[in-house]
């Protein structure tokens, strides 16, 4: 279920977790070659994409 990025925090590890509207968060990291999400790494492109929609696989999972 595509839910949309209402904000942001970091983790224990200081990876960057994505706030979903859902109440959920799921992790926006950038690890290339396997994951290209460089806009996470500056304020202004994590500010870029609030509203961007990910599919939140809790929501799927019916988990709370």
């Amino acid at each position: 279920m595509e839910q949309p990025i209402v904000g942001y925090h970091q983790d224990e590890h200081g990876d960057w977790v994505a706030d979903l509207a859902c109440g959920h968060g799921q992790h926006v990291r950038h690890q290339p070659p396997f994951t290209s999400r460089p806009w996470v790494l500056t304020e202004a492109g994590r500010v870029q994409h609030l509203g961007t929609k990910l599919n939140c696989k809790k929501c799927e999972e019916g988990g709370g």
